[in-house]
């Protein structure tokens, strides 16, 4: 009996002391029924950081964030309440409040959903007044623009899909990112840290204040303030005179490469795509012909047409193959072949007199001159070289820009033509290549970008938007780095002499003269075989230490001083002298309203 008492005692003293050992795992070491217990009365919310402001120039406002509030619910937790008055509150109808609580429901019962999106600061104090059990507000922001301009070169936001958060972490559903522009280049800049709260809240999941008096909380950090190049007056300007026209405004700072104006026509306000109305204002311009949210600064290709021809007139001087003094006749335009048809204009012209007059026939004799140049074993040789010459003028390639959405353009090859012609071509195949016809195809960003190339006498800063990152003592290294074209500086001296002349003396370009400014000019009008001919000026001033080179296309606008010159020269008086000094000029260019078949059918 002894024997027996003695066992099962010790077999008693083994079960007490395994259980003891497992309550101080459990209570102890194992923390996990703590942090069960926790959860039952703690709730994480994720603190949304406000994105970073976004100014011109002078630093004023052109985009910021306000108060927005998402309206959350745990179904389980959701008690009785007056469904009237929360939809009320919330600016919902009460339908649309019980089929978002459903759709909730059966997504989780346990878990937090989105019932309504976006609420104002004043109905998430009209609901902190209520008593809603279940219901809870997180603070977001969203977008709001001061001054209702450059929508496309602003961009928007949009919730992110599953994609971007399979792709992202930092993305959640229910989060949003920039979608276009600015938006989206510097969306690692702009859309700050995420940060987080922990509140006690009650049974019911009334919130009963922050855990541990707010220690355990973690801080959003704002997003970061950015400052861009675009001057704001001058792109009011530039949208106003672009109303009722299709095309693009691109000025830039030949110093720097800064974009002082994007315009984009039509474009759209940007407050169009912020809040609840965002889905329907998006198919409404998604739905427009005149396509608004295409920007086509940097995504249409343009024949750049008769501002091409100062390209052409660089390249032959580099090869030796004409001089600035060489002339040329023009009887009504080349003649040669099915020959190309110009202006009269008095004959014959030599480089200068040839980009102040426009003259066709001069650029179809350089442009023949550098394809049979007998340096090169035939034409398509010569080709390959004339077409390292474009690129270098950025021409054919992205310009690598910090726009979202830059495409490339289009310049033909040697490629090209063997495979439109079977291999059988020469240099007068492709005469339409002397005066920016053919297969060429530019953005309205690289014509802006010639215009800067000319006005530095061949070299350019790659052109961007952004010019200061607040904290921030520098941008992209690529912005401060000078690219230089494969023609010698020297070569450029002729070509502006021309410029000059077709504005200050009677060229093609004289309405462009700005007294006192030495404005330097070409104009362009591009063929089209859908309509109209398109509208091109090419300019900057002043001729030396030039502050703004600048770029106008405006489609179906007819010739080249019609339409895209005065726009282009309104915007140039205005950014150097802070006025308007022609109001009839101005006043006309408003009303300027110019038909599109192919957008208006």
């Amino acid at each position: 009996m002894n024997r027996r008492a003695k066992i099962i005692s010790l077999f008693v003293i083994v079960a007490f002391a395994i259980l003891l050992l497992r309550l101080f795992q459990i209570q102890v070491l194992d923390d996990s029924y703590k942090r069960a217990a926790q959860n039952n009365v703690l709730r994480k919310e994720v603190q949304h950081p406000p994105r970073g402001e976004v100014y011109d120039r002078n630093g004023e406002l052109l985009v910021r964030s306000i108060a927005s509030y998402d309206l959350m619910a745990i179904p389980r937790d959701v008690g009785e309440f007056d469904t009237l008055a929360l939809a009320r509150i919330a600016g919902v109808t009460p339908e649309k409040l019980k089929s978002e609580l459903d759709k909730a429901a059966r997504y989780s019962r346990r878990r937090p959903s989105v019932i309504v999106k976006q609420m104002s600061l004043e109905a998430k104090l009209l609901f902190d007044e209520g008593e809603f059990s279940g219901f809870y507000t997180v603070y977001r922001t969203m977008r709001s623009y001061p001054r209702k301009m450059a929508g496309n070169l602003l961009g928007y936001i949009s919730e992110v899909d599953a994609a971007t958060i399979a792709r992202d972490d930092y993305y959640q559903t229910g989060d949003y990112r920039g979608m276009s522009g600015i938006e989206r280049t510097y969306e690692e800049v702009l859309r700050g840290e995420k940060g987080m709260k922990v509140s006690i809240v009650d049974v019911h999941g009334i919130e009963k204040g922050p855990y541990m008096d707010g220690a355990a909380d973690l801080q959003a950090i704002p997003g970061t303030a950015i400052t861009t190049s675009l001057d704001a007056r001058l792109q009011a300007l530039g949208e106003e005179l672009m109303e009722g026209k299709v095309g693009s405004i691109i000025a830039i700072e030949p110093a720097t490469g800064e974009i002082l104006v994007m315009v984009s026509s039509p474009g759209y306000d940007p407050d169009e795509l912020v809040g609840r109305d965002r889905g329907n204002n998006y198919m409404k311009l998604l739905a427009n012909p005149r396509r608004p949210l295409f920007n086509r600064g940097v995504m249409s290709r343009y024949p750049p047409g008769s501002t091409f021809k100062l390209v052409n007139g660089l390249i032959a001087l580099q090869e030796g193959v004409v001089t600035p003094s060489r002339k040329y006749p023009c009887h009504g335009g080349y003649t040669i072949g099915k020959g190309v048809k110009c202006h009269n204009h008095y004959s014959p012209v030599n480089l200068r007199q040839a980009v102040q007059m426009s003259c066709n026939a001069y650029f179809c004799y350089a442009f023949r001159a550098v394809l049979d140049n007998n340096r090169y074993d035939s034409p398509k040789q010569a080709l390959e070289v004339w077409d390292d010459y474009v690129e270098s003028f950025g021409f054919g390639r992205s310009l690598d820009s910090d726009l979202s959405g830059e495409l490339s353009g289009f310049v033909p090859t040697r490629e090209t033509y063997d495979r439109i012609y079977r291999g059988s071509w020469n240099s007068l195949t492709v005469i339409s290549l002397s005066i920016g016809q053919g297969e060429l195809g530019c953005t309205p960003l690289q014509m802006a970008n010639l215009a800067a190339i000319l006005a530095n006498r061949g070299y350019y800063y790659i052109p961007h938007i952004v010019k200061r990152i607040e904290g921030r003592d520098s941008l992209d290294a690529r912005f401060y780095e000078r690219h230089y074209t494969m023609v010698e500086p020297k070569h450029f001296e002729p070509i502006v002499e021309g410029m000059w002349r077709s504005v200050n003396v009677d060229g093609t370009s004289r309405m462009a003269r700005l007294d006192g400014w030495d404005v330097c000019g070409k104009t362009g009008t591009a063929q089209n075989p859908r309509g109209r001919d398109h509208s091109t000026f090419l300019s900057f001033a002043p001729k030396d230490n030039p502050k703004i080179a600048i770029s106008v296309y405006v489609e179906n606008g007819g010739f080249g001083a019609s339409a895209a010159l005065p726009i282009a020269s309104l915007l140039e008086e205005y950014y150097l002298t802070d006025t308007i000094r022609r109001p009839e000029l101005l006043e006309r260019v408003r009303n300027m309203q110019i038909h599109y078949p192919a957008y208006d059918k």
